[in-house]
């Protein structure tokens, strides 16, 4: 028997343009300064630990994305350089 799923039930691969990948990182970083911002202004009950916290956030994993893209060019970068055969 067979344990493959049929064509319409398989999961699907999700696609995002280049641009939009590309810049997702710096949208985290600004949405992420934009809460921290904002938690200075907003004093009403727990809304400024949510903007806080929430900035905090988006702020690390923007960083940890961009950090993790750019090694692993140049990481990749330099297996594509070396002749080791």
């Amino acid at each position: 028997m067979h344990n493959e799923l049929p064509d319409s039930r398989k999961p699907r691969a999700m696609w995002v343009s280049k641009p939009i990948y590309e810049s997702l990182p710096y949208v985290y970083l600004v949405v992420g300064v934009v809460f921290l911002g904002s938690s200075m202004y907003v004093n009403y009950g727990y809304w400024p630990t949510i903007c806080f916290v929430s900035g905090l956030v988006c702020l690390v994993g923007g960083l940890v994305v961009l950090l993790k893209r750019r090694d692993y060019r140049e990481t990749d970068k330099r297996a594509a350089q070396r002749h080791d055969y």
